[in-house]
Parts: structure tokens; C-alpha cells; sequence
């Protein structure tokens, strides 16, 4: 426990045990795996008007009614799915939400087949290395930037929903594409060390 309160963090993570382990373990790290981009693509949407931590809470049960976030398979839910979604007590019942999940993820689909992989169209808007920003407290955390605005545009573009440009930096945020640990916790540091990704071979097609 010693060790644990003496790191500095981000202010915003102290405020329970799953916050602290997500902070400390997922947030802001590069993710290069098509399946959790898709995960945190849906979470980010589902999370709209509510709280990071009310998605924590749920996504054990996210995982389990989303086919575990294989793109493949939720893009095949139909009406029956949608009705069964909606009874779930463990996730948002949001039809709306529920909906743009599902149309997400032949979105996404879609992507893939023209770039290979979700991985190289996200990353090829930073050229395959993660933005490091250099803020000193959380009042100097945008809540967009050019590049959302422009990855927002994009996937409008491409049908997908959810995607506003506030969202999509939360998005951006969690999946490390931006790192924005402030500058006095330990995980900016660590996380700035990494080596540039091999998203960077590939850069988005215009």
C-alpha cells in the first residue's frame, strides 16, 4: 500500500480501486489489437452522458453480450439480438447505443478490409506514434483536438456513430494514441519510453 500512494497520478483516478488499476494498467498505453480498439470504440460510445466508472462497472457484462468485442460476430446481431441487449440489466439499454455497437462494427469491418486492420487506419492519423502532450494539470486536457476533430470527421464518413469528436479523444486517450498522464505521474514516463509501433510502417490511405 506504501508503494501505491507514494506514485504520483492523475487526479482523476483516485477515486476507487478500478480506476487506480485501469490508470496504473490500461490508460493511455498503445493498443494495437483490432478487438480491444473495438472494445474501447463501444465503451467510449456507450459511455456518453454517464461516467467512466458506470462502463468500468459494466464491462465484464459488455464483454459477455458483445461476443467478447468480436467485430465479426456483433456485426451479424439482428432485431432478436437488439431485444435481447435491451433486457440486459448489466450493460446501458440504450437503443440508440445498442444500435450504433452493431452498426459499428460492420463500420469497422469495413475499415479493416481497406486498410488491413483498424490498428493501421487509427494510428496512420499520428503516423504510428502516440502524441505526447505535455500537460501539467487536468484543466489543461482539451477535450478535443484537430486530430479528433479530423478522426471524428472520418468516421462519420464512414458510418459510424457515436463518434463525436469528444468522445473520439476519450477514445484517442485510452487507447494511447495521445498520452496525456500529466506530467508529474509515473505512467507518462513510462509510457513516453516505448518504442514507436509498427503501425507506423503502414500510414493511412487518403
Amino acid at each position: 500500500m506504501g508503494e501505491a500512494t507514494a506514485k504520483r497520478r492523475c487526479p482523476w483516478c483516485l477515486g476507487s480501486e478500478a480506476y487506480l488499476r485501469y490508470h496504473d494498467e490500461e490508460w493511455g498505453a498503445p493498443v494495437h489489437d483490432d478487438r480491444r480498439l473495438f472494445e474501447f470504440l463501444v465503451l467510449e460510445g456507450a459511455q456518453a452522458g454517464l461516467s467512466w466508472s458506470t462502463i468500468l462497472n459494466k464491462r465484464d457484462n459488455y464483454r459477455r453480450a458483445f461476443a467478447r468485442f468480436d467485430p465479426e460476430k456483433v456485426a451479424r446481431f439482428g432485431a432478436r439480438e437488439v431485444r435481447k441487449l435491451l433486457a440486459d440489466a448489466g450493460i446501458v439499454r440504450n437503443r440508440l447505443k445498442i444500435e450504433s455497437a452493431i452498426g459499428n462494427a460492420r463500420a469497422f469491418l469495413e475499415v479493416r478490409r481497406e486498410f488491413g486492420s483498424f490498428d493501421a487506419y487509427l494510428w496512420g492519423f499520428v503516423d504510428g506514434r502516440p502524441l505526447q502532450d505535455r500537460r501539467r494539470s487536468m484543466r489543461e486536457v482539451p477535450a478535443r483536438t484537430p486530430v479528433s476533430d479530423a478522426l471524428s470527421r472520418d468516421l462519420k464518413r464512414r458510418g459510424f456513430r457515436f463518434v463525436g469528436s469528444t468522445i473520439v479523444y476519450a477514445f484517442m486517450q485510452a487507447v494511447g494514441v495521445v498520452n496525456d498522464h500529466l506530467t508529474n505521474c509515473f505512467r507518462r514516463a513510462q509510457l513516453a519510453a516505448l518504442p514507436r509501433s509498427r503501425s507506423s510502417a503502414k500510414l493511412r490511405k487518403k
